[in-house]
C-alpha cells in the first residue's frame, strides 16, 4: 500500500517519515506516540509544537537542547519570570527559531500557565483525548489526519484560556507527539508503545 509502513535497516516495518534520518529514526521509535504527562513536559512540547508551524519537525529536534537551554528547561514558573532582557537574549540566539511572535506567545503562555494550579495544564491537555476504540489504526500516510474535532474542540479551549499559537493542527500534533492518539501506522513495529527492539 502506497504510504504504508516500510522495512527499516533492522528489517521492522516503520512509518515511512520515521526513516528519513537518524533523528526521525529516534523519534519515531521511543518518544512519538509514547504518552507524556506533567505540566512543563507538556508545556515544553506545545512550545516546540508551535515553534514548528511552517516548518520541518526535523528543525525543532535537531534544536531541541539548545530551546532547552534558552528557555529554562521548559520550567513553566521560571519561564515566566524572564523579563524584556531575556525576551532580547531569545531573539538573538542562532539556536533557536527567532521568531518573534512564537517568541512572545511562549513567554505569554508561561505567564498565564504559572497561575493555573498544579496539574491543570495536564488534565486539560488529556481530557481531550479520543476514545481508542474508535479509531481504526491508520494502514497508510494518507489515513493520518490533519485535525480532528477533538484538536480542534482542544485549541478552542486552551484559546478561550488565553493561550496563544495552538491552532487545531498545532493541537493535533502535540495530541500525535504526547502520545493522546497513536497514528503510527497499523504494521509499525512502535504501534501501541512497542519496542521495536523488542
Amino acid at each position: 500500500m502506497s504510504g504504508g509502513a516500510v522495512p527499516a535497516p533492522d528489517g521492522g516495518l516503520r512509518c515511512p517519515w520515521g526513516l528519513s534520518t537518524e533523528d526521525y529514526l529516534a523519534y519515531h521509535d521511543t518518544e512519538w506516540g509514547r504518552p507524556v504527562h506533567g505540566d512543563d513536559a507538556l508545556f515544553e512540547r506545545l512550545c516546540l509544537e508551535a515553534f514548528q508551524s511552517g516548518l520541518s519537525w526535523l528543525t525543532i529536534l535537531r534544536r531541541r537542547e539548545t530551546f532547552r537551554t534558552a528557555f529554562a528547561g521548559f520550567r513553566i514558573v521560571e519561564v515566566a519570570k524572564f523579563t524584556d532582557a531575556d525576551r532580547e537574549r531569545l531573539l538573538a540566539d542562532p539556536g533557536i527559531i527567532r521568531n518573534r511572535a512564537k517568541v512572545d506567545a511562549t513567554l505569554a503562555n508561561a505567564r498565564v500557565l504559572a497561575d493555573w494550579p498544579a496539574g491543570e495544564l495536564d488534565e486539560l491537555i488529556w481530557s481531550y483525548a479520543p476514545d481508542p476504540a474508535g479509531r481504526p489504526a491508520p494502514r497508510g500516510l494518507g489515513d493520518v489526519p490533519a485535525v480532528t474535532p477533538e484538536s480542534t474542540a482542544l485549541a478552542k479551549d486552551l484559546k478561550k484560556r488565553s493561550i496563544r499559537f495552538v491552532g487545531p493542527t498545532t493541537a493535533y500534533a502535540l495530541m500525535q507527539a504526547c502520545g493522546l492518539v497513536d497514528d503510527h501506522l497499523a504494521d509499525c513495529v512502535a504501534r501501541g508503545g512497542g519496542s521495536p527492539a523488542g
